[in-house]
């Protein structure tokens, strides 16, 4: 009996010991975010952002407002629509599962203490490191790849990221009193913090 019960125990032991990283619940389906977003949702790339480790609400607002036009993107409305099918659900819990790593490219040292000084103006939504607010839907801005979101601060600049949100009008006012090279420092500030 001892040596059936031990070898149950090492068997069930073993069949966790196999599992692979698209034996997640929702990794299948999440699959397709990977050729950009990096497996996992851990972005190589200056452009896009890190999704490991979002929040699900946020996630699943941004996917609806991709899906729907409210954030114009020729690039992500097929995906988003494709994401709702599989369920969004399911990936974005998926997605905030993962441990969320920095970006790993660098930053100028300059422009990220010069921005560190502009950040506070930040601070009033996203918190004095960047950290956000889950609940009030401000996303994690430490560590995400500078290129991403200095493209976001313009698009918000120009009324570009979401237009007609009224959530974002107040956001879209300070944008817009912020010079371009402000923006990249802030950018580089915000990719640096971890």
């Amino acid at each position: 009996m001892h040596i059936v019960l031990g070898m149950l125990v090492v068997l069930v032991a073993a069949s966790g010991a196999f599992a692979g990283p698209l034996d997640t619940p929702g990794a299948t389906k999440a699959l397709t975010c990977s050729a950009c977003h990096g497996m996992g949702g851990q972005s190589p790339s200056n452009a896009m952002p890190i999704i490991a480790g979002i929040d699900r609400a946020y996630f699943k607002k941004a996917i609806e407002d991709y899906a729907t036009g409210k954030r114009p993107s020729p690039e992500m409305e097929p995906y988003a629509k494709m994401v709702r099918d599989l369920g969004v659900d399911d990936v974005g819990a998926y997605f905030a599962a993962q441990p969320r790593r920095p970006t790993s490219l660098p930053v100028n040292a300059a422009a990220a203490e010069r921005g560190k000084v502009a950040a506070a103006q930040c601070a009033v939504c996203h918190g004095p490191d960047g950290r956000g607010d889950a609940a009030k839907g401000v996303p994690d801005l430490r560590g995400q790849p500078e290129g991403y979101l200095r493209q976001q601060m313009i698009l918000f600049k120009a009324d570009k990221r979401s237009p007609g949100d009224p959530n974002l009008t107040a956001l879209k006012a300070l944008m817009k009193t912020i010079p371009d090279d402000t923006l990249r420092d802030l950018a580089a500030y915000f990719s640096s913090v971890r």
